[in-house]
């Protein structure tokens, strides 16, 4: 039965909705690394000091995503995305308006607990307002805003920081966030939470069949990727592209657009073939950086190759999670956000790590070795995870759904 206000098209104006929350979250979080000399001089402290306003966000995503997400899964969902939403508004506009250094960390760090919860938010909601079995092609959708923000939003933005100030690149966010408060509201069904007695805990999801393995696939493939991309002027200047760094990232970024388009349109009947597809595509661009990445037409090709597999990760990883799941999505969701920022911190110690000894030829190999590990654990999950046949569990998941979207009058 469908619930009120459904229909049988995908709800483009709503899943978009998520989509730019996503793309606020993203946008503000990785705006400051390319107006840190700005940042530094505007609050009196060098450009490093500055750079911990991009370690305080992720930090406030990490510890405040699973808590955060438990304590409010009672809530009907829409007003829980609209505090998210909000508090990019609220601590976006305190960061654009603070001369103060620790009140500017202090925002930042609140700004990354919005980040929580709304990633803890955005995949379910997606898969509440997809119809019939089409789950992965609206999380598609709504997760778009990700790699728009990586290829688009993080260049223009910083273009407008260095044009005008750092601080108006804030409050063009801060105005992002108020105009999406009202596309929401107006756009955004309001689906029920958890009653009481229906409300699971963290450990009940983390044991839940095929959850554990799809996290360590995403550990172990986020820091194989964030080794790379966090230190990518680094590894494409030795094929003597330091100074084309702009249009390495930006091949990556529009090639992820095209990766999250495909696994968009095939993620429903072919998730696990999928998978396992990017990982070793992903696997082919290291290994080619790996034999001859001092040569620049290798580079671009082993990028373009990389940002296919990378551009649908997230949509595959959050669908196969939303599915193994079932009940527990948020929560599920909310391990994915912490698993993930775990893996940006382990990519860039890491990466660190090996310029210090082995030199950034050891990169890919390294990356290598990770997706292999990735890869393995993929394929071994087969019975929940990465399911041989994933029909039987997009009928579950469908059933286990209808309950959940009920949706109270505006």
């Amino acid at each position: 039965m469908t619930a009120k206000g459904q229909t049988d098209s995908q709800p483009v104006a709503g899943l978009l909705a998520l989509a730019m929350t996503g793309f606020i979250a993203i946008l503000t979080e990785t705006m400051p690394a390319g107006l840190l000399p700005q940042i530094g001089a505007g609050l009196h402290v060098s450009p490093a000091l500055a750079g911990q306003m991009v370690s305080l966000y992720a930090v406030g995503s990490l510890v405040a995503a699973i808590p955060v997400t438990a304590a409010l899964q009672g809530w009907r969902r829409r007003p829980r995305l609209l505090l998210a939403v909000l508090g990019f508004l609220i601590f976006n506009t305190i960061t654009a308006l603070s001369s103060s250094y620790p009140l500017t960390l202090v925002s930042r760090f609140l700004a990354g607990v919005a980040a929580g919860l709304g990633w803890g938010i955005i995949p379910g909601y997606a898969r509440l307002m997809a119809s019939g079995e089409n789950k992965g092609r609206s999380m598609a959708i709504a997760m778009v805003g990700t790699p728009l923000a990586l290829a688009l939003g993080v260049p223009a933005g910083t273009f407008v920081g260095k044009l005008v100030t750092w601080r108006t690149t804030f409050l063009i966010m801060s105005c992002l966030a108020l105009v999406l408060i009202f596309w929401i509201l107006l756009k955004v069904p309001n689906y029920s939470g958890r009653t009481e007695e229906k409300e699971l805990s963290v450990g009940q999801v983390i044991l839940t069949p095929g959850v554990r393995p799809i996290l360590a696939v995403i550990f172990f493939w986020m820091v194989a990727h964030n080794i790379l991309y966090t230190y990518a002027s680094q590894f494409v200047a030795q094929a003597n592209l330091g100074s084309h760094i702009d249009v390495v990232l930006l091949v990556f970024g529009m090639t992820s657009l095209a990766g999250i388009w495909i696994i968009g349109l095939l993620v429903d009947r072919w998730l696990r073939p999928l998978v396992l597809l990017s990982i070793g595509g992903f696997m082919m661009a290291s290994l080619c950086v790996g034999i001859a990445g001092r040569i620049p037409i290798v580079v671009y090709a082993s990028v373009t190759l990389w940002g296919l597999t990378f551009g649908g990760a997230a949509t595959l990883l959050q669908t196969a999670l939303a599915d193994a799941a079932g009940d527990g999505v948020d929560l599920a969701q909310a391990l994915n956000t912490t698993t993930w920022n775990l893996a940006i911190a382990g990519g860039g110690m890491i990466g660190g790590a090996l310029i210090a000894t082995a030199g950034v030829d050891s990169f890919a190999w390294v990356s290598l070795a990770l997706l292999t590990i990735a890869l393995l654990l993929a394929w071994k999950a087969k019975a929940n995870g990465f399911p041989v046949s994933a029909s039987n569990n997009t009928a579950m998941t469908i059933e286990r759904t209808k309950d959940e979207r009920a949706i109270i009058p505006d």
